[in-house]
């Protein structure tokens, strides 16, 4: 099975994200950043806020649905904000997706929030809510289940250093995970954590079994040239010891955000 986590920055770089998950075509896509606007009938749209201005792919799940016809998706919604089309108004919703191939079942699954509730009149002020989503999906080729989990965890202005609130949503990250998983299943946990590789997150995901593929393989980042600040930790895949872990990799080209993908062969 393969298995892919990415930030998809809200579907900025389309041109070259879209392609590459088509061909890519992974068995499960975990993506982050993903834009939901069902009213709107242009393409693109912008994100203003403190200066910021940000493209984005006002249909980017739609989208990643039509790249991917042979997957069920989840949409997972953690607030409703605005984005602008010139002067004109539209109410988009953002959070995070997933994507499974429709000849592997779902047999349980799980949305919930690490962070904050679902903000409905607005994305407001950060930290802002951030979702997760778990899902139980039973393997055929090895005749077991696996747990796969991921997230979006919560950007705080003064940096990536361990918080009160980064603590709360690790744990709350891996009661999800557990709440759906049985004994001996596969897990695998995964997402933008926004932390940096010597955070506690990783000692609460440490007490349910889960190791760091990413700090414990070598891999120096995992942000593209896109990413212009320093600092490149922000995505993380854990996997337990029942994993079979057949290849990992940090996917340096193309560059399809300012997030690597990274992928999972396993069994």
């Amino acid at each position: 099975m393969r298995l892919m986590c990415l930030n998809g920055w809200g579907g900025k770089l389309h041109d070259q994200l879209i392609p590459y998950l088509k061909a890519s075509d992974p068995d499960v896509l975990c993506l982050q950043e993903v834009v939901h606007t069902p009213t709107a009938d242009r393409t693109w749209l912008t994100y203003w806020h403190d200066g910021v201005e940000l493209p984005q792919r006002a249909n980017f799940f739609l989208e990643t649905c039509r790249a991917l016809p042979d997957h069920a998706a989840v949409f997972c919604p953690a607030a409703q904000g605005d984005l602008w089309d010139g002067k004109t108004r539209y109410d988009s919703q953002w959070g995070l997706a997933t994507f499974v191939r429709k000849s592997i079942p779902i047999i349980g699954q799980k949305q919930g929030f690490v962070h904050g509730e679902f903000s409905a009149n607005g994305y407001g002020d950060h930290p802002r809510p951030r979702s997760a989503h778990a899902v139980r999906l039973f393997d055929f080729d090895r005749g077991h289940p696996v747990v796969i989990a991921h997230m979006h965890g919560l950007r705080d202005l003064d940096g990536k250093h361990d918080t009160a609130a980064r603590l709360a949503q690790a744990q709350r990250l891996a009661d999800l995970a557990q709440s759906i998983a049985q004994d001996g299943d596969r897990m695998i946990v995964c997402g933008d954590f926004n932390v940096l590789p010597e955070s506690g997150t990783f000692d609460i995901l440490r007490a349910i079994g889960l190791a760091d593929l990413v700090t414990t393989r070598g891999f120096e980042g995992t942000r593209t040239s896109h990413y212009r600040k320093s600092g490149r930790y922000a995505d993380y895949m854990l996997v337990n010891a029942a994993v079979n872990v057949l290849s990992f990799d940090v996917i340096r080209e193309p560059e399809v955000s300012d997030h690597c993908p990274l992928v999972l062969d396993f069994h």
